[in-house]
């Protein structure tokens, strides 16, 4: 074994390494970090029941849940979209995280269930909702409780935003993902079960098979992210439109998506068999595939921000004015910070790149600016926003509480299905390069 000089970048054996005799994941260890990720969902909901009798506090606690929930949702559709980038794409990278991929897409059934608290209170959260008809539009337009853009705006996407559509685009955004998370990981098992595994002949039959799979199932995936970030995020403020933002959403995705399996394989990697498998080179390819992620994340951002800046169109402006007004700004600079500045500063390093210990933190930290940025983009679309930071010192908080609880019992889904499969990929290619020494590259 040479797992302790990969540790420290030295340099490895003489001969290839041997992987274990079982493949299958860590159950017991696994066990452990579902009981404490269960704890803290428990905890943290006890945290926010008090919020619920607070002024205002029930519209905080849905709109937590929602910026919870679309982080669960990013996590499973974006490892779904990344897993079959993998298979169009090949690479070694793939053969490290597809085990944990799978395992996230397979929560997919559990985040289509938490959609329904959104549904069902989507009067709190969606003026398209509470007004669901031209008639009550025109009536809160009337009574001052909407403006005359706002009212003018629902009625013209009311074909789009109305709530029966708002169930039937749901339902087919998840049948669609849930026939391609089936098929992907129906396949995976079946892989590695093929009686050629190891030949050139398997190689290629299922190499074939999850690219005409992968390739259009890509494209379908980005027109159902498309629908789903329009209807639930970007529809919170009726008025705003955005032609990137699907892109920005599937580029998120992979920012975090790969934060979360980087963060995962490099904590499996303590134990058996993931600890003979994961060598410094991997693990450094992984970081810089994180970086790109960083940058084509901080570039798309900051594109479409420019060019509405400069355009200076007022239909436009709002949307941004909203979210440095105030003590948003505040909320804005540290969304910068932690989101770009931080992370394309320490993933420049080739030796942070490298050490498990580090990589553990920053994947860790860029988790945690994830759900900053998705604060940022849920809570200014609701009136009297910039005072909530101030006015509303309670219920507030459950802006950390819910989205702690609801993700707290993700991870613990997450965690359950990452039992069920053995965490190295046999019938790749791959493999037998990944076993080969240290110095051998």
């Amino acid at each position: 074994m040479s797992s302790a000089n990969e540790q420290h970048g030295e340099q490895g054996t003489h001969g290839p390494r041997v992987l274990p005799a079982s493949l299958a994941a860590p159950v017991d260890v696994l066990s452990v970090w579902r009981t404490r990720a269960l704890m803290v969902a428990a905890f943290f909901a006890l945290l926010t029941l008090p919020f619920a009798f607070s002024h205002d506090g029930k519209n905080h606690i849905i709109r937590a849940y929602l910026m919870g929930y679309m982080t669960c949702f990013n996590f499973a559709g974006g490892a779904l979209v990344l897993l079959m980038l993998q298979y169009v794409s090949g690479g070694k990278w793939g053969l490290l995280l597809r085990r944990p991929l799978e395992a996230m897409t397979r929560t997919l059934p559990l985040v289509a269930l938490m959609l329904i608290p959104v549904i069902v209170f989507g009067k709190h959260l969606y003026q398209w909702v509470l007004y669901p008809d031209a008639a009550s539009t025109n009536d809160a337009m009337l009574s001052g409780l909407i403006t005359k853009e706002q009212a003018l705006t629902a009625n013209f996407k009311r074909p789009m935003l109305n709530p029966n559509m708002l169930i039937v685009e749901s339902c087919i955004i998840f049948a669609v993902l849930l026939l391609l998370m089936h098929l992907l990981n129906k396949w995976s098992l079946q892989r590695d079960a093929d009686p050629l595994r190891g030949t050139h002949a398997s190689y290629e039959r299922w190499r074939i098979k999850f690219e005409n799979l992968s390739g259009p199932g890509i494209l379908i995936y980005v027109i159902m992210l498309t629908l789903g970030a329009i209807v639930w995020i970007k529809a919170l403020d009726v008025t705003w439109y955005s032609s990137i933002w699907g892109l920005q959403f599937l580029v998120a995705e992979g920012y975090g998506v790969l934060a979360l399996s980087i963060l995962s394989v490099i904590l499996l990697s303590r134990y058996e068999p993931m600890k003979t498998l994961l060598r410094v080179t991997e693990q450094h390819d992984l970081g810089k595939f994180l970086f790109a992620f960083v940058m084509l994340n901080i570039y798309l951002t900051f594109a479409e921000f420019l060019i509405i800046w400069s355009g200076n169109l007022p239909d436009e402006l709002p949307w941004y004015l909203a979210r440095i007004h105030g003590g948003w700004w505040t909320i804005c600079t540290l969304d910068f910070v932690c989101h770009w500045l931080i992370p394309f500063c320490l993933l420049l390093s080739r030796d942070l790149k490298r050490n498990k210990q580090k990589m553990i933190w920053i994947t860790s930290f860029m988790i945690f600016a994830r759900c900053v940025d998705m604060f940022w983009l849920i809570e200014p679309n609701f009136k009297g926003a910039a005072g909530n930071l101030v006015g509303e010192p309670l219920s507030i908080l459950a802006y950390i509480t819910v989205p702690v609880t609801v993700i707290a019992l993700w991870a613990a889904y997450y965690m359950t299905q990452l039992m069920k499969r053995p965490l190295v990929v046999v019938n790749d290619p791959h493999l037998e390069e990944m076993l080969e020494p240290e110095h051998a590259h």
